[in-house]
C-alpha cells in the first residue's frame, strides 16, 4: 500500500484509539506484524494553546515508522497550525484528521463526525491541513452521521479532491456509535468511488475477518481496533492467513501473558507506574478475554496499583491455566 509518498510494508492498520493505542501498545502490536500504527487522536487547539500532556500522546518509538499522528479540530486555521505542531512533536511520517469519532463531547463540539455534516467545512480543513504539511494527510470517516444522511461515497470524493492521500471508513454511522454490524458494502461502494488508498474499518475481530473484508470490500488495507485488545497476534496472523491460507493458533497462555507484563511495563517507563496501574487494570484483562473461568484474577487485576501486584497474579493465572 503506497499512501502518498509513503510506503506501507502490509495490509494491516491499528486503529487509532482514545485511552489505548499509546506508544507502549503500537510498540507490541508493531512487532506482531501492525504495518502502521496511528497515535491517539490529540486536539489540535490543545497543541495550539501549548497544552503540557497533549504532546506526550505525539511520542513515537524510535523504530515506529511509517507511523501516523492524529489530530482533531473542525477550524482551518488551528487545524493547520495544530498539524504542523503535530509533525513537528512527532516526526511522523503521516497526519490523519478524525472526522469520524462518534464521543457526544467530540462531535457535540463541532469534531471528528460531526464534519461528515458540513462537506464545505470538512473540505476546507483538509486542504487547510494539506497546504500545511509535508507529508501525506489521510482522513478517518464513517458511514455518515445516522442512516437518514449516508454520504460516505460523496464525502470520499470530497475528501479525495481536496488533497487526501489515502481515506481510511468505518462501516457504521455515528448514530451506531459501536453497535450492530459495520456496513461493508458502503466501504466497497467507496473504493470503486475513489482512486485514492481506502482502508476499511469495523467489525474485524479474528483473523479471517481481515481476510473477509479485504476480499469483500476490495480495499487496500484493513484497520483493526477493539479486535486488538489484548491479541496483538490478529495482525501476524491475518498477515500469515493472507500470504499462506493458513492462520496459526495463538501462542500459549504463558506467552500471552508474558506479553501483557511487557506492554504494562513499557507503559510505565514511558508515563509512570501510577498511571500505566490503572489502564494496564483494562488491558490486562483483555488479554484474558480467550480464557474462562478466571473471574477472581479479573477482580484482582481491576484493582491494580503497583507492577509487583501484577507480576504475582500473571505468576499465579500460569500456574492456574496450566493445571487446567
Amino acid at each position: 500500500m503506497q499512501i502518498g509518498t509513503v510506503k506501507i510494508d502490509g495490509r494491516l492498520v491499528l486503529a487509532p484509539m482514545a485511552g489505548v493505542t499509546d506508544l507502549a501498545f503500537r510498540r507490541i502490536c508493531r512487532e506482531h506484524g501492525a504495518a502502521l500504527t496511528v497515535t491517539e487522536m490529540v486536539s489540535t487547539k490543545a497543541l495550539c494553546y501549548q497544552d503540557r500532556k497533549t504532546p506526550r500522546l505525539l511520542e513515537l518509538a524510535p523504530d515506529e515508522h511509517p507511523a501516523a499522528a492524529q489530530i482533531f479540530g473542525h477550524e482551518p486555521e488551528t487545524m493547520a497550525e495544530g498539524a504542523r505542531i503535530a509533525l513537528e512533536k512527532s516526526g511522523c511520517d503521516i497526519i490523519d484528521i478524525n472526522m469520524g469519532c462518534p464521543a457526544p463531547k467530540i462531535a457535540g463540539n463541532g469534531d471528528g463526525s460531526a464534519l461528515m455534516r458540513s462537506l464545505p467545512l470538512a473540505s476546507r480543513v483538509i486542504e487547510a491541513v494539506v497546504k500545511a504539511v509535508n507529508v501525506p494527510v489521510t482522513v478517518k470517516f464513517r458511514k455518515g452521521w445516522d442512516e437518514g444522511s449516508v454520504n460516505c461515497v460523496e464525502f470520499a470524493r470530497m475528501a479525495e479532491q481536496s488533497g487526501a492521500a489515502a481515506i481510511a471508513v468505518h462501516g457504521r454511522t455515528r448514530a451506531q456509535q459501536y453497535s450492530g454490524r459495520a456496513d461493508w458494502d458502503a466501504i466497497r461502494a467507496v473504493r470503486q468511488a475513489v482512486s485514492i488508498p481506502v482502508i476499511a474499518n469495523g467489525d474485524v475481530a479474528v483473523p479471517e475477518d481481515a481476510v473477509r473484508i479485504l476480499e469483500y470490500t476490495g480495499a487496500d488495507g484493513a484497520m483493526i481496533g477493539r479486535g486488538a485488545l489484548g491479541d496483538p497476534w490478529i495482525f501476524e496472523r491475518a498477515n500469515a492467513l493472507l500470504e499462506t491460507g493458513i492462520c496459526p493458533p495463538l501462542p500459549p497462555f504463558a506467552v500471552r501473558m508474558d506479553t501483557a507484563v511487557r506492554q504494562i511495563e513499557l507503559a510505565a517507563a514511558q508515563k509512570g507506574e501510577h498511571i500505566a496501574m490503572l489502564e494496564a487494570r483494562r488491558h490486562v484483562n483483555c488479554y484474558l478475554k480467550q480464557q474462562s473461568g478466571l473471574k477472581t484474577f479479573k477482580s484482582r487485576i481491576c484493582a491494580l496499583e503497583r507492577l509487583e501486584q501484577l507480576y504475582e497474579i500473571v505468576e499465579e493465572l500460569k500456574q492456574t491455566v496450566s493445571e487446567e
